[in-house]
């Protein structure tokens, strides 16, 4: 009984008092002089979050094309002197910012120094971004145990651990993944309140974020603003607060300045990329705006969130709900005044589902920034609904449950969410890891050194990046259904001091997905192609089957993928292992995913 009651009793309320700066500094369980049974060393929690990211950067398959072509391809120019380039990075659009891809081209760089082969280089990179995403959360997580309550540091570290849209978010080479970084710093800094000392800092991880990597991750600091003012009503340091807030507009502005810096080098004239994002997404009218790569409805990512963190999403649309009423309960004023800044702490996932709700188009990555915001609301609602269950009334139904019974209900609870989140994880590694996989045999002594085209039809979209293929071998694309905008390809002109012509105006490059037959080459120029076959898909002139053209192609190297199409929604989402027991229906259905070698081809060594 005394090991599980402390589950169901509150160890330590929600937030720190307002004269309570001393015990802010000191671990939770110094204030009792007993140590409580969530305590988790800020050690062990890095190397549980570093494990489950490094487990990521090897497993996980990306899940957006723009990582590969928008980021991936830039930092291979820049390591390796050859890439795709897309529109984005033409000086006549210039919305992406070279300062990002610099910053990952320095692993990338140190990583080459080591190993030859380039896809090494990849998951050094992916890795590096596990650790970063690691530490971000460790600070967060370390946070909430010292300000809030150990127990809510817990849950928190269980819902990032456990959710499928963490494992892909935290080594995603995305902006958005770097805002997600930075946000979780920012918040940490503003929720830590020493002395108010770190306000500065704050603001820096913010600013750095919606500059560096993504502008609209600025609007996160918008809940934060008004803590910051009932600081400045209850003390009138006008001249500390203003001190503070200017250190931190100071130190982004020394970024922003790096940023131009690096991109007049790269583009050949002044821009500020932050500004050039947000006129396109926003000022930009339908006709050129992001709405021309398609729109979704509103319960878009109701969806999303609901698949890939399950009950966490549903605990999470809770916590305001639940603080809201425990204000409206709540007789003591210093309990009130908790509840109220951990409402405020609670607001940034919601006001960031509104506003990316609102908007037409949608895709996964625009929620990353909000993720760990989400585990926190998560983890907030959670602990205040134990809290509730240990505070019944013994004379009550549920208060007559014994102790014991309850920490296996509860536990069942959050056992069950924390499985479905890695079946779910599970189930989309196993189904779409195979563009990952299939170009490994291009990195074997017997094919490095040749020279050749790697040809993308209909499957251009899942191509991984020029780092899973040989120096000496280029990516091509071949017509198919598609017929939008594909990415073009970098000058390979050399360099002009030390650096490479980026900033030359590449053809056929447009801002409305108008597609260009140049980007295509024809198929006789492949010595290799890269394509699927799926049972439940029919080939059509544009997209005819290579795998099963015998007579041209020979197959290298094939892995399975899932057949979405075929496959019972359920195998579509969760792992479902492909046993005899498993009724058939319900069994997930296969297609193939395939490296293939033209039969006719004459490769050359360099």
């Amino acid at each position: 009984m005394e090991a599980v009651a402390p589950i169901f009793s509150q160890e330590k309320t929600i937030g720190p008092t307002p004269n309570d700066e001393k015990l802010m500094r000191s671990p939770p369980s110094s204030s009792s002089g007993t140590s409580s049974p969530f305590d988790l060393s800020s050690v062990t929690a890095f190397c549980v979050f570093s494990f489950v990211n490094l487990l990521a950067s090897t497993y996980a398959p990306i899940q957006d094309c723009d990582e590969v072509f928008n980021y991936w391809e830039p930092t291979h120019y820049i390591v390796h002197g050859f890439g795709l380039q897309t529109w984005e990075y033409s000086p006549e659009y210039a919305i992406r910012s070279w300062l990002y891809a610099l910053i990952h081209a320095i692993p990338s760089k140190i990583a080459a120094v080591f190993v030859s082969k380039k896809v090494f280089e990849f998951y050094f990179v992916r890795g590096v971004l596990g650790l970063i995403c690691a530490g971000c959360e460790t600070r967060l997580f370390s946070t909430i145990s010292l300000t809030m309550n150990p127990r809510i540091a817990v849950l928190f570290l269980l819902a990032m651990i456990s959710s499928s849209g963490m494992f892909y978010a935290s080594v995603a080479y995305l902006p958005s993944s770097f805002a997600m970084y930075t946000a979780m710093m920012g918040a940490s800094a503003f929720m830590s309140r020493k002395g108010r000392l770190r306000t500065t800092e704050g603001i820096m991880w913010f600013g750095i974020g919606a500059t560096v990597g993504w502008p609209f991750s600025a609007a996160l600091i918008l809940p934060f603003i008004p803590d910051e003012l009932t600081y400045l009503k209850q003390t009138a340091d006008i001249h500390g607060v203003a001190f503070r807030v200017l250190g931190g507009v100071l130190r982004t502005l020394a970024v922003v300045s790096l940023q131009v810096i690096v991109d007049l080098l790269f583009y050949g004239k002044i821009v500020f990329v932050p500004w050039r994002i947000v006129s396109y997404n926003v000022l930009s009218g339908s006709s050129r705006g992001p709405d021309i790569f398609g729109i979704e409805p509103w319960h878009f990512y109701t969806r999303n969130l609901l698949l890939n963190f399950n009950a966490w999403f549903l605990l999470a649309t809770c916590a305001g709900p639940l603080l809201g009423l425990q204000l409206v309960f709540t007789r003591f004023s210093s309990t009130r005044w908790m509840s109220l800044r951990s409402m405020m702490i609670s607001a940034p996932f919601y006001m960031w589902f509104v506003i990316f709700s609102a908007q037409p188009h949608k895709e996964e990555r625009f929620m990353y920034p909000a993720y760990p915001f989400l585990c926190l609301n998560a983890a907030i609602a959670l602990h205040t609904m134990l809290n509730y269950l240990g505070h019944l009334s013994a004379n009550s139904s549920i208060g007559k449950i014994s102790a014991k019974l309850k920490l296996v209900l509860v536990g069942s609870f959050v056992l069950a969410i924390v499985t479905v989140g890695i079946l779910r994880t599970m189930g989309t590694v196993s189904a779409y890891n195979a563009p990952l996989e299939v170009y490994r045999l291009l990195q074997s002594p017997q094919y490095a050194s040749m020279q050749g085209n790697v040809c993308l039809g209909k499957e251009w979209y899942r191509f991984p990046s020029s780092y899973f293929l040989p120096k000496s071998m280029r990516p091509k694309f071949v017509k198919s259904d598609f017929d939008g905008l594909l990415p073009g390809e970098f000058s390979e002109a050399g360099t002009v001091s030390g650096l490479h012509p980026t900033w030359l105006i590449p053809p056929g490059m447009n801002d409305q997905n108008v597609e260009d037959p140049g980007k295509h080459v024809d198929v006789s120029h492949c010595s290799f192609m890269v394509d699927s076959l799926f049972p439940g898909s029919e080939p059509s002139t544009l997209e005819p089957n290579y795998i099963a053209d015998v007579k041209n192609w020979e197959q290298m190297q094939c892995y399975k993928f899932l057949d979405s199409a075929q496959s019972h929604p359920l195998g579509r989402i969760l792992w479902i292992p492909d046993w005899e027991i498993i009724p058939a229906r319900f069994r997930r259905q296969w297609g193939v995913y395939c490296l293939l070698r033209r039969k006719s081809a004459t490769v050359l060594k360099p």
